[in-house]
């Protein structure tokens, strides 16, 4: 038998690791197995399971292979097969006839992050930017965390990912790597095996990742504020704060101590539900070990107090002192170090900032006609859809569903699967996976720019975004820009060149640029990024240099230091329950819940409830349940579970609205308010009922 040819590539997915990967290539042309590439640093050999038997979705009987007209009514998924130029043709008539009788801004190209390629995903932007649409404020995945971090930092980067692995303490804090960053765990794990070091896991449910602690934390969702403050409260009081470097390195450590007086364990023990005695510990292991590496995750970003809950966890760093030495200090991500010109991909040359910009979270208000949504605009008429799911994804779905079922909007989805909101289309575009076309790839939870070079053709018919997006632009008179005139290889090839990071050909040689800064600015040594050089412990939140459109939600109340800030969906007679939809192992968001092996490992949705909760409800293992609020209600099955504090149940997911009997996911509950201070969709705060079905 002939051995397999090994090639190079990337996982595209949203996910922190990015990771560098081996693709079996057969002697029949066909990818076999993914693994991950040893001479990578970070993702050192090991990839999650669910992209390891990526070909089951490569190669996957339901792949669209023709571009298809939708003949049925909208969502009843009957549609006919038609020729590229038919369908492209049809796109371009109707996006020009809804400018013609609105204005550009009818026009809502809308993406995210199905694909993390900086061509592939990007590149929307320019026919965006070209032609005046809608821009896009993106708030689904990153804003109050990313914002949160930054308002200690002053920038979003922190030490090497790598140095965990010479920690003598992690604190795994808003993320379950065990099932959604693997690679966190490899380099933690060798710290245990290596150094002996500690893993402390904080999380709102006991995960594999608490499993597998030395210490584990489950405290109510929204909560972790308050942690982190009473934390901060024993390092004060026990003489375990680093004064030195406080007094160097930070804004105001004494009026912290000072408020932080009263933020006692005993006070954090009543909010979050943890004792005193975990409290006690989990400080004391801070404060007795400086080498200290604070993991912290996405988790933050999806709750109404993200923000503040992220920069009080990264507070904990500054005044331990951890930054001063390797395998110590506090992480998120390092978008901040890739200074890519992507101007080329996106035409920012093109774009107007008075261009309204409307929030991919409160797109079901939006596409029913909420003008404050809609920013006193006009309506969207008119939509191109690449690289995500809203239907199933978005906030509020009930308002999600109503709005693709309007009559009067057009729908053109480009995608690999005829997905919930691809069976709202006009028009449906087969596309190509990623081992189908070239790309580049950052990490954001390491320090790698790695490249995804096309290593096989795409089935059928299908085609990249970038050349939909050209072919679009030629048809709709907006290919002045030279972006329109390049394939994806010149696309990096200039990129790279402009950012003053080589060549397409040095990063073929090589695979991939390690950007990782020195350890003297990864650290913040020489001074955080702000003008005063210190750790902000009292941000200006509303200066916060984070991606945003302005203030937004409550941010006027924003406490001014560290804190507890009970802006959360609270439980009430109601709605006794606060429920967290939690990542499932085998899915990424919806990506993989249609392939055979994860749906088969997931099961089925449930609802995890605490025994306790469910015998008092009249609930059994099992059982047929609805969960619900003033928002709808989801049918599911209840799963007897210990490992959460009463009054919270979880639902781990993204299951495919058809996977539940009423055909409603499990976002037809979660709410699309703006998250405090710049935006955001709170996932995991969400206030419901739970009975019997």
């Amino acid at each position: 038998m002939t051995a397999p040819v090994l090639k190079s590539s990337a996982c595209p997915h949203d996910c922190p690791s990015t990771c560098a990967l081996d693709v079996e290539l057969l002697a029949d042309g066909r990818v076999g197995r993914l693994r991950g590439a040893r001479g990578n640093a970070y993702t050192a050999g090991v990839i999650c399971a669910k992209v390891a038997r990526y070909a089951d979705r490569l190669y996957h009987p339901d792949r669209l292979l023709t571009p298809l007209r939708r003949v049925g009514a909208k969502g009843e998924g009957r549609f006919e097969p038609i020729s590229w130029d038919e369908a492209l043709d049809t796109v371009a008539e109707r996006f020009l006839a809804a400018e013609a009788r609105h204005g550009a801004e009818t026009v809502w190209p809308y993406h995210y992050a199905g694909t993390m390629g900086l061509v592939q995903r990007d590149s929307i932007h320019r026919l965006r930017h070209a032609k005046g649409y809608s821009r896009q404020f993106d708030t689904i995945c990153t804003n109050p965390a990313w914002t949160g971090f930054i308002a200690g930092t002053g920038r979003l980067a922190g030490p090497d990912p790598r140095e965990m692995a010479v920690s003598d303490q992690i604190v795994i804090w808003g993320t379950n790597p065990v099932s959604t960053q693997v690679n966190v765990m490899t380099h933690a794990m060798t710290a245990r095996k290596k150094r002996g070091a500690k893993i402390i896991a904080v999380d709102v449910y006991r995960t594999q990742t608490v499993k597998q602690a030395d210490l584990g934390l489950v405290l109510k969702p929204g909560t972790d504020a308050a942690l982190a403050c009473a934390v901060m409260h024993v390092l004060f009081r026990d003489d375990l704060a680093d004064r030195e470097y406080l007094a160097a390195h930070t804004d105001c450590p004494q009026e912290l101590e000072a408020h932080l007086a009263t933020r006692t364990p005993e006070w954090a023990a009543a909010i979050t539900g943890l004792s005193t005695d975990e409290i006690e510990q989990f400080a004391a292991m801070v404060g007795r070990t400086k080498r200290t590496y604070f993991r912290l995750g996405y988790g933050f970003t999806r709750s109404r107090n993200g923000v503040v809950s992220m920069h009080a966890a990264s507070s904990i760093a500054a005044v331990t002192g951890a930054w001063t030495v390797e395998g110590g200090g506090a992480f998120h991500n390092n978008g901040a170090i890739y200074q890519l010109d992507k101007s080329r991909v996106e035409a920012l040359d093109l774009c107007d900032g008075r261009t309204r910009q409307l929030d991919q979270s409160q797109i079901g208000r939006i596409l029913t006609g909420d003008a404050a949504a809609l920013q006193g605009g006009p309506p969207v008429t008119a939509m191109l859809i690449q690289n995500t799911n809203p239907v199933s994804v978005a906030p509020e779905q009930e308002l999600v569903k109503q709005g693709f079922a309007r009559d009067d909007l057009f729908v053109c989805v480009h995608e690999q699967f005829m997905t919930e909101t691809a069976k709202m289309a006009d028009i449906v575009l087969p596309a190509t996976q990623f081992l189908e076309h070239d790309d580049i790839y950052k990490g954001g939870g390491h320090q790698y720019l790695i490249l995804g070079p096309k290593v096989t053709d795409g089935p059928g018919e299908t085609r990249e975004n970038l050349v939909v997006l050209n072919e679009l632009a030629r048809r709709l008179g907006a290919t002045e820009h030279p972006g329109f005139e390049m394939d994806a290889r010149a696309h990096i090839d200039w990129m790279l060149q402009a950012s003053g990071l080589g060549t397409l050909e040095r990063i073929e040689a090589n695979r991939w640029i390690d950007c990782q800064p020195d350890f003297e600015t990864a650290h913040y040594l020489k001074g955080f990024a702000w003008p005063d050089r210190r750790f902000r412990f009292k941000p200006d939140w509303p200066s916060i240099p984070a991606p945003n459109d302005g203030p937004m939600g409550p941010w006027a109340d924003l406490p001014a230091l560290p804190d507890f800030w009970p802006v959360i969906e609270e439980a009430d007679e109601a709605h006794p329950f606060r429920l967290v939809t939690a990542p499932a192992r085998s899915f990424l968001n919806t990506t993989f819940n249609k392939t055979p092996e994860s749906l088969a490992k997931e099961g089925k949705p449930t609802l995890m409830i605490r025994p306790d909760e469910a015998e008092r409800l009249g609930i059994s293992d099992g059982a047929a349940i609805l969960v619900g609020n003033r928002r709808g209600a989801v049918r599911l099955q209840a799963r007897l579970f210990e490992g959460v504090k009463p009054g919270v149940v979880i639902a781990e997911g993204i299951w495919p609205n058809d996977a539940y009997p009423d055909g409603r996911g499990i976002n037809t509950l979660t709410g699309g308010d703006a998250v405090a201070p710049y935006g955001g969709a709170a996932f995991h705060d969400t206030a419901v009922w739970v009975r019997l079905a």
